[in-house]
């Protein structure tokens, strides 16, 4: 078995000399250590986070922009051609390089440009090493592309920085010592670290030109500053000839990296030694379509080592490019997906035992620390998910020794919640749910807040908190048993909290109450939370009840990307996630399409409906998808009203993960069979 890297991805003049389509269509790579790349198809920067090496010179995620932009431009002679674009304050676009694109396609994850120009065919690719903060630029003339004896060359100058990479740069404060060694140069910045610019093929002559007033778009339109400056600390001159790789690398690593062609395999390999885990150890995985291969491929630019003292192999998860860090919530929601449906189970348990380190009072942080221990407990259904993440690592692998050295710190999640922990989350003694929420701070995943104003409360008890609620018990039932322990008291637990689940349904509108027993009582917007009640393993709701949640969703909240965070009818409903800081975060959660909830209605529909066909179905516009914003992923939200133009991140974990774990499931991995038997199977009907 030889996979093929899937080319699903692909772009031709009409796409590519369009500035506004190139610009909008973006590709992102990563490395496995929590560096990345990102830029578009036009090679313009539009955000701040556009670059060829953002890395974590502060570990764990403390990322900074290092080598920005190489602005290559072809020689002929007398006659030149840029290969790149820039915009500048005021509009300005110049050079136009775009216009010379010929096509654009990702081979696997690798982005591949071809320029076409008087008679002159020239490919460019753009890579990472896989555990190195090391990135390739590779060109080559393609066969026959000029006449024998034409001479051409590339002329490309190298733009640097050292800023966060969530900010913008002050140039005057920017001054490197660059120095030239032995044709490489070597880049001290001023933050205390230093990196190498190589040239393959050709060599490199210092620089030390500042150009300012890039104009990132993409930031001006979200309402940030959008004013940018860079260094160019060299020129690289290089020779082309046909059918030869040449090109420039940018590595914090010394000595300089290896040859081209060796690297392109590597990288290749990489990726094709994914899918081929993917396919042994997921038989579905064998006949899948082309853009889950693509998908699987995506999983892995989430995952990055995040070593601990007492786990050196520790893995984790960076919830989205560009601006997430590590989020618990996310990770866990994910990591299905990411993990089990792609056949990385390894991964998956030194996910789960690096997070379970921070788990404290019962909860699992929501957010991680970029650059220190200090972790945020604000979360209330992250622990939740950590269970329900721990039930389906174990649905996939009889790692009875993991589940047998977890088992007291799952216990020590439910006690808490019991008896009561942060931010009032407890368990309501007379119903058994669980409340949780606090004036002035949101726990739940609609965490919008600017300043003192938090968008969406939900103080009380909320839907998908007590659904996660009730699967955890029923979870740590089942757990016991297979450990040959007690279970009463979880089984007791979870028929009181499916008792007091009956008080959520909605009889004015067939679904279910959003939250329970709130400040000014029960709230019945109509929100997507609900699903989950019917998505997840263990469901408290009998099978009418089921079907009443699922066939109001489709009726006010499903799109082709995902679920609305909230009914068009509702008088607070935000049709566009646009404007500056507060604009956003105020349509965050008020009517804002969240991917990651299409693979959860998926498998609510198959619970309800029991037709596996009619649920993929669902998923089928993702595939499209895939063509638009972060090219080969899939995005954070998107616009409420149609068309759904892709906003937030263009790259989201739980959005991939959440749709390959539908997709798997549905499948047919575990239509059939469960180390829980029938009753966690996701065809249980009355939970």
């Amino acid at each position: 078995m030889n996979p093929v890297l899937p080319s699903a991805v692909h772009f031709g003049r009409e796409v590519c000399g369009n500035l506004v389509q190139a610009e909008r269509r973006e590709w992102w790579l990563s490395n496995g250590r929590g560096a990345y790349a990102a830029g578009n198809l036009a090679g313009t920067l539009t955000r701040r986070y556009h670059g060829l090496l953002i890395a974590p010179v502060h570990p764990p995620l403390g990322r900074v922009l290092i080598f920005t932009k190489a602005d290559a431009t072809l020689i002929d002679g007398d006659r030149d051609w840029p290969l790149f674009a820039n915009r500048w304050r005021g509009g300005v676009v110049n050079p136009e390089g775009h216009l010379h694109v010929e096509s654009f396609h990702l081979e696997g994850r690798m982005p591949v440009w071809r320029f076409a120009f008087g008679g002159i065919w020239l490919e460019y690719r753009i890579w990472m090493e896989p555990g190195a903060h090391t990135t390739y630029l590779a060109y080559r003339l393609l066969p026959g592309a000029v006449e024998v004896g034409r001479t051409l060359r590339l002329r490309i100058k190298l733009l640097i920085n050292a800023r966060d990479h969530h900010g913008n740069a002050h140039p005057w404060t920017f001054n490197p010592i660059i120095e030239n060694r032995n044709g490489q140069l070597q880049v001290k910045q001023p933050n205390g670290f230093s990196f190498h610019l190589h040239a393959c093929g050709g060599h490199i002559e210092s620089e030390h030109t500042r150009y300012e007033h890039f104009d990132l778009l993409s930031e001006r339109e979200r309402g940030l500053p959008a004013d940018d400056a860079h260094l160019c600390a060299g020129q690289a001159e290089l020779e082309l000839r046909p059918g030869e790789w040449t090109g420039v690398a940018a590595s914090l690593h010394d000595p300089a990296p290896p040859y081209l062609e060796e690297a392109i395999r590597r990288f290749q390999a990489h990726d094709k030694t994914l899918l081929l885990q993917s396919r042994v150890q997921v038989p579905v995985l064998r006949d899948a379509p082309e853009w889950i291969d693509q998908l699987v491929l995506a999983a892995d630019s989430f995952l990055f080592q995040r070593p601990l003292p007492d786990l050196p192999d520790g893995l984790s998860v960076i919830a989205g490019y560009p601006w997430f860090d590590e989020w618990g919530r996310d990770a866990m929601i994910a990591l299905p997906g990411l993990t089990l449906a792609t056949g990385r189970y390894d991964q998956a348990l030194r996910i789960l035992e690096a997070y379970g380190r921070c788990v404290d009072r019962g909860i699992l942080p929501n957010t991680l620390a970029a650059t220190g221990d200090v972790h945020g407990y604000n979360s209330a259904d992250a622990a939740l998910w950590f269970i329900e993440a721990w039930r389906a690592y174990s649905e996939c692998v009889s790692d009875y020794a993991a589940l047998k050295k977890v088992f007291p710190l799952l216990q020590e999640v439910i006690d808490w919640h019991v008896k009561g922990t942060r931010h009032r989350i407890a368990v309501d003694p007379v119903d058994g749910l669980l409340h949780a929420g606090e004036a002035g701070l949101q726990v739940t995943w609609m965490d919008a807040k600017v300043d003192d104003w938090v968008v969406t409360p939900r103080i009380g008890k909320p839907v998908e908190i007590n659904a996660l609620w009730y699967n955890a018990l029923r979870t740590m039932a089942v757990f016991a048993q297979r450990l040959g322990l007690d279970n009463s008291t979880y089984a007791k637990q979870a028929d009181k909290a499916r008792t007091g689940f009956q008080r959520f349904i909605n009889p004015a509108n067939g679904g279910l109450f959003d939250v329970l027993d709130g400040p000014d009582g029960h709230d019945d917007t109509l929100r997507p939370n609900q699903v989950l009640a019917v998505s997840l393993p263990f469901s408290p709701l009998d099978s009418d009840a089921q079907a009443g949640v699922v066939r109001l969703c489709r009726r006010e909240l499903l799109t082709s990307y995902g679920l609305r965070s909230l009914s068009p009818a509702d008088q607070l409903y935000q049709p566009h996630y646009v404007g500056g800081v507060q604009e956003r975060d105020g349509a965050y959660h008020q009517g804002t399409v969240w991917a990651w909830l299409l693979g959860h209605y998926a498998l609510a529909e198959y619970r309800v409906h029991g037709d596996a066909d009619a649920a993929l179905g669902l998923l089928e516009p993702i595939r499209d998808h895939l063509m638009d914003a972060g090219l080969g992923t899939v995005s954070e939200i998107l616009d409420g009203d149609p068309p759904h133009t892709p906003r937030g991140c263009p790259a989201q974990a739980w959005s991939v993960g959440c749709v390959l774990e539908a997709w798997w499931r549905l499948s047919g991995t575990f239509a059939n069979r469960s180390s829980y038997g029938d009753d966690a199977q996701i065809v249980e009907k009355d939970g």
